[in-house]
């Protein structure tokens, strides 16, 4: 597609101006060495004819001819070349054009091809010379324009004033020139054309990424963001490089509008279970309130409703509480990270654990080269004390729980709590990390529980670098590994 641009079009297309640029290149480059090749051609075919000139004239100069020797010796030469053959006086004379001028500077005798008659084109060659004696003084060969005709003429003086001029037709120059230029000319439109070809085939080869670019970034456009821009086959350039670095900038752009997209869903996901989880509690402790100001209960329900007030506020004080801290993990975790004594950590957990449920039986497994880890030591006490509060409210109280650490070569620590509970199908495990999910719901709310603590200990444990998982099966129990980062040092046992 062009535009007009007064009387030429202009091409749009990145190929036809690389095209156009390298055939106007060659274009340049042909007719530069068209004009070097044909002015060193006519240098030597003319320095040729100089060189041919000047031995005639010294030759010509080592004699003592006079005018009169010089006429006999012309009529030799025609006898001759009409007999048997040329004898060398004939070829020393025999060039394109002889002129003898007298010392008045008119044609005295003319020599053309072995004849003495005087012609008109001696005539008009002898009217043309601008200055016979200067040119003889000189010795240099001149160019005589005669008419229509060039002449390459040298000027010899005899020793009786006579001046010898002898020319050779330019002709002959011009002629090789022209031909030479025809084939300069074919050879030039066949390069040219051949460029041009081969021009627009590496163009297409080459600038396919481009059109490749263009076609994903429409599909991408109309909202197809998994296109990609198809990798080219032809080893290393620019192009390459830069569909490299689209297809890297696509997938990311691609992968912060999925994040955002999942982030939007969670959100919306998040307030609905947040207004339900405070709508039920709210509406609670609304009705308890209306029962009080309406006089509708007396002593002993009185103090029921007040403890149920007491117990469902608490109930929304943990569960803002806890979504705090899961906004603020989320957004700036603010962790503060040194060497911990995870074993005293674990220690203490486990003490909680005993001091609310002393008939439950608990196995500890804590190493004695133990290495500290390293992370935040409230942000630990929490991982560690969520786990042991979820097996609390969600195992029975005479189950055993397991909590062991081991040593992975000194670079991390892998806690493991273990509880021999009821176990989760495969879709709730599937579930446990989410927020606000609960295996059993409504024993979850009589113990107060929100059903983000698990959320919590995923979201911290990731802030200190590391993984968690978990194993269960329905009547198997479940099993929850959590892997952190240790300190340089072990912690020394006494």
């Amino acid at each position: 597609m062009t535009k007009r641009c007064g009387f030429w079009p202009r091409p749009q297309s990145l190929r036809g101006r690389f095209t156009i640029a390298n055939v106007l290149f060659l274009a340049v480059g042909l007719l530069l060495a068209a004009v070097a090749s044909i002015t060193a051609t006519s240098m030597v075919l003319v320095g040729q004819m100089d060189g041919s000139l000047k031995s005639s004239r010294a030759t010509l100069a080592s004699t003592s001819l006079t005018e009169g020797s010089l006429r006999q010796l012309c009529q030799l030469a025609g006898l001759l070349q009409r007999g048997k053959g040329a004898s060398a006086v004939a070829v020393a004379f025999q060039q394109d054009l002889l002129i003898v001028l007298d010392r008045h500077g008119k044609a005295a005798t003319v020599c053309q091809d072995g004849s003495t008659p005087v012609s008109a084109e001696q005539q008009q060659m002898a009217a043309a010379l601008p200055d016979p004696a200067r040119l003889a003084r000189s010795g240099d060969p001149a160019t005589v324009k005669s008419g229509t005709t060039e002449y390459r003429v040298v000027a010899t003086r005899l020793p009786d004033g006579t001046i010898v001029v002898r020319g050779m037709r330019l002709n002959g120059v011009k002629h090789a020139i022209g031909k030479l230029l025809i084939v300069e000319a074919t050879v030039g439109v066949v390069l040219l054309a051949l460029l041009a070809t081969g021009s627009l085939t590496a163009a297409r080869r080459r600038l396919s990424p481009l059109e490749d670019m263009v076609a994903t970034a429409s599909a991408i456009s109309e909202g197809d963001l998994s296109r990609r821009i198809g990798t080219a086959r032809h080893g290393s350039s620019e192009v390459e490089q830069l569909s490299t670095a689209l297809n890297s900038m696509l997938q990311q752009i691609e992968a912060a509008l999925t994040a955002s997209e999942r982030a939007g869903t969670q959100l919306r996901q998040f307030l609905a279970d947040a207004s339900h989880e405070l709508r039920t509690p709210l509406a609670s402790v609304r009705g308890y309130l209306q029962l009080y100001e309406k006089g509708m209960l007396d002593a002993e329900e009185k103090d029921r409703a007040l403890r149920r007030v007491s117990a469902e506020t608490l109930r929304m004080s943990i569960l803002v509480d806890e979504l705090l801290a899961l906004a603020r993990l989320e957004d700036r975790p603010g962790l503060t990270f040194r060497p911990v004594d995870l074993r005293c950590v674990v220690q203490d957990a486990v003490a909680d654990l005993a001091a609310q449920q002393p008939q439950r039986p608990v196995v500890l497994d804590l190493p004695d080269d133990l290495p500290e880890a390293l992370g935040d030591e409230a942000g630990l006490r929490q991982v560690v004390g969520n786990l042991l509060a979820n097996v609390r409210v969600h195992t029975p109280a005479d189950s055993r729980v397991t909590v062991a650490v081991e040593n992975h070569g000194g670079a991390e620590l892998r806690l493991r709590v273990s509880d021999s509970g009821p176990g989760l199908s495969e879709q709730d495990a599937a579930r446990a990390f989410d927020r606000f999910f609960r295996a059993d719901p409504e024993r979850a709310r009589e113990t107060g529980g929100a059903g983000l603590g698990m959320s919590i200990v995923q979201a911290l444990v990731h802030a200190h670098h590391g993984t968690v998982a978990l194993h269960t099966a329905p009547g198997a129990g479940l099993t929850v590994r959590v892997t952190l980062p240790a300190a340089k040092s072990p912690l020394s046992v006494a």
